[in-house]
């Protein structure tokens, strides 16, 4: 699986949660691994088709997905996921998957990007693959890993 692959979401993610939050964000370093589910977390999963088939998961900390929200919506204080704050986040992970598949189209890599799907428990039990992964941490706001998974 090619690093090509990843870093148009890394990029997406960077540059979409740096004009939402107003945060620097660094990149830690690029992992090829089976796919792993992280207690903690809020999980968003968006389907990939055409040239490149497979999924990419969201893992946002849950602390660091409140404050996310909490930034989407002007900073107002959010204190638990309800369905406003499911719905911010899965917009979030449209932006980011949205724009990381203009930039493989520019690379000549043509794909379609499915509606986000936020993952609950049961439905993590079922994912399997290998991934390319990488962390991305948010200034002092807490840590998000974007895992890609292809299938071909």
């Amino acid at each position: 699986m090619s690093v090509q692959y990843l870093h148009p979401f890394l990029d997406s993610a960077s540059f979409v949660i740096q004009q939402v939050c107003q945060v620097e964000i660094s990149r830690g370093e690029l992992e090829l691994k089976q796919w792993t589910y992280r207690e903690g977390h809020t999980w968003l999963r968006i389907g990939m088709t055409g040239q490149l088939e497979g999924d990419v998961f969201f893992g946002i900390q849950d602390d660091l997905a409140l404050r996310i929200v909490s930034a989407m919506m002007g900073g107002f204080p959010i204190q638990e996921m309800d369905e406003m704050g499911k719905s911010a986040i899965s917009e979030l992970g449209n932006m980011i998957s949205g724009n990381a598949s203009t930039i493989l189209s520019n690379q000549g890599i043509v794909i379609d990007i499915t509606p986000p799907y936020f993952l609950v428990h049961q439905d993590l039990q079922q994912m399997t693959g290998t991934a390319l992964t990488a962390p991305l941490e948010l200034q002092d706001m807490g840590k998000m890993e974007i895992q890609l998974v292809v299938i071909k």
